[in-house]
């Protein structure tokens, strides 16, 4: 299958996934919803994960869209890491906390593997490009 668009892309499929869930939790908890330090980087990281796809996405070389796609992986473990604070202050119920945790992981991981198959398929470009030299 060709990729035409960002919104082809699976991992970006998962991080909009993401986003609806950190949305949700924070609808459903007025105490998150009035922490707003906590609830402003929580959606941002979330946003980042998502947002970081299709930036990248558009750049003329594969070695700018990794380095995208690395910020995106990063705002994942970020996000893993506010879903902490949102469990240990009981704004979230652990379910909850395990169903971002988890979505996150499974995000930052399909992230991960595009990246990696980027790097090879750029690698496989170099070196044909150095035969026919």
């Amino acid at each position: 299958m060709k990729i035409n668009r960002f919104e082809d892309l699976d991992c970006w499929k998962e991080a909009r996934k993401l986003v609806n869930m950190v949305y949700e939790a924070i609808r459903e908890s007025k105490p998150f919803q009035s922490d707003y330090r906590l609830k402003d980087q929580s959606i941002g990281a979330a946003i980042s994960v998502m947002g970081n796809i299709p930036e990248g996405f558009v750049r003329r070389s594969n070695k700018e869209f990794i380095q995208f796609l690395f910020i995106s992986v990063s705002s994942a473990a970020e996000l893993q890491s506010h879903m902490y604070v949102a469990m240990d202050q009981h704004y979230v119920t652990k379910e909850t906390f395990d169903n971002i945790y988890q979505q996150a992981g499974k995000t930052g991981k399909m992230i991960s593997g595009l990246i990696t198959y980027l790097k090879e398929n750029d690698e496989r470009y170099r070196q044909n490009k150095q035969k026919k030299l």
